[in-house]
């Protein structure tokens, strides 16, 4: 989650969160000492011992059992089973959202390669536009809105006037058309 999110995210908890001494802060407490360190390690297989994703999902399954309390079963068989089924419902939502967009991240200088200079770089970029003047103009104006545009899918699906499905389905289909050119052009391993 990016830092803006991760406030945004957080100004939104802060403005539905319970008040000091309410009994909303204390139903939250319980069953966080009840089934805080359960759901935790239920959360961390679920996401892959990644232990920052599994504090935010179960921060996110309280959150929810609070919003949700006047509807909450009082057994704590049920109450675990339907805590761990909305962490588990969570951590499948996060994973759609980021196979939709692929996780960006900085090259380091140690990741760039050791030709790095101008005219490699020109030509890598001449190769990439023969290869996208290849693509079909649908999927072309799908990988310009999403990837060169920087446009979410629901954004790129509203400048070009098509369902997000279908965006998702051009993206795809070119990235695996280019993947192919680039291949066939000897340019990609």
């Amino acid at each position: 989650m990016s830092p803006v999110a991760r406030h945004r995210r957080q100004r939104e908890l802060d403005e539905q969160s319970p008040r000091p001494g309410s009994l909303e802060e204390e139903l939250i407490r319980r069953l966080y000492e009840e089934f805080g360190s359960a759901l935790l390690g239920h959360c961390m297989r679920l996401t892959g011992h990644d232990r920052q994703w599994a504090e935010d999902i179960v921060q996110e399954t309280l959150v929810r059992a609070w919003r949700n309390a006047e509807k909450l079963e009082r057994d704590p068989v049920l109450l675990r089973s339907w805590l761990f089924t909305v962490a588990r419902r969570l951590v499948i939502d996060d994973r759609r959202k980021r196979s939709v967009r692929p996780q960006e991240f900085e090259l380091t200088p140690s990741d760039e390669s050791p030709s790095g200079s101008e005219e490699d770089r020109t030509l890598a970029a001449i190769v990439v536009a023969e290869a996208m003047n290849g693509l079909s103009e649908e999927h072309r104006e799908a990988i310009l809105e999403t990837y060169l545009r920087d446009r979410t899918v629901g954004e790129a699906a509203a400048a070009l006037g098509v369902p997000p499905g279908t965006v998702k389905s051009r993206v795809y289909y070119a990235l695996r058309a280019l993947r192919r050119a680039l291949h066939d052009r000897g340019e990609t391993r």
